[in-house]
């Protein structure tokens, strides 16, 4: 498996504590012509992706020393690992458990026992979605057009005016489509740390982009933050 970008097979890191869930994982990615790469615990598992730079990460809740929500949250603050696709699988099935994992800042989350074609099927899928829209100059979803280079949005070919605060927030949600970005995230990557604002500041801008750009676009979800929806 290639990343059109630069023909190099997609580097992948799988983040488990049982050692025969990693090679079970190893064995069907390295199949699919990944490169795989795997640690016991979240502080190696953040000393390893800082070294091979990962474009996903496979990575389990329940870990000593560290445990998956932090170690995501942690990869989360890293400037060189911000981009990177963090894929939550874990044993714990229930609502509360998977919303604090899209909170922690994941892509995805799958739940065991593992599927193997259903795991490899969603690798693939957060692999070309992030290829297709990472740094994106131009993207056009149905009848909407977002311009980063020109900061342009178009609306059925006709420019809407967007402030700066809203079409940062509209192109960073379309950066990376279907993924649940995190309300501590938008602030600090579109308001950053010198400024105190709220989560009703988020609130406010997305519901003026929906005002302006329609309403399906952008989808909230609940006590977590917003995605795109593709």
């Amino acid at each position: 498996m290639t990343t059109p970008s630069n023909s190099l097979p997609a580097r992948i890191l799988i983040v488990d504590d049982e050692v025969d869930v990693l090679e079970f994982i190893e064995y069907n990615l390295r199949k699919e012509g990944y490169q795989v790469f795997s640690a016991r615990d979240g502080l190696e598992a953040i000393r390893l992706a800082r070294e091979v730079h990962p474009d996903l990460i496979i990575l389990d809740v329940m870990m000593p020393n560290l445990d998956g929500l932090a170690t995501a949250e942690h990869l989360r603050s890293l400037r060189e690992l911000r981009q990177v696709l963090i894929v939550f699988l874990t044993a714990r099935n229930d609502e509360q458990s998977e919303l604090a994992g899209f909170g922690a800042g994941a892509d995805d989350y799958i739940t065991k026992p593992i599927k193997p074609k259903l795991l490899v099927s969603r690798i693939k899928a957060l692999l070309r979605r992030r290829v297709a829209s990472e740094d994106f100059e131009q993207i056009s979803i149905g009848h909407v057009t977002i311009d980063r280079e020109r900061r342009v949005v178009l609306l059925d070919k006709k420019e809407v005016f967007l402030a700066r605060k809203e079409f940062e927030l509209l192109a960073m949600l379309a950066s990376k489509p279907g993924r649940v970005f995190p309300r501590a995230e938008i602030l600090k990557r579109i308001w950053g740390d010198d400024v105190i604002v709220g989560d009703r500041t988020i609130d406010v801008h997305v519901r003026k982009i929906r005002q302006k750009v329609g309403e399906s676009l952008i989808r909230t979800v609940k006590g977590v933050g917003y995605k795109f929806e593709i």
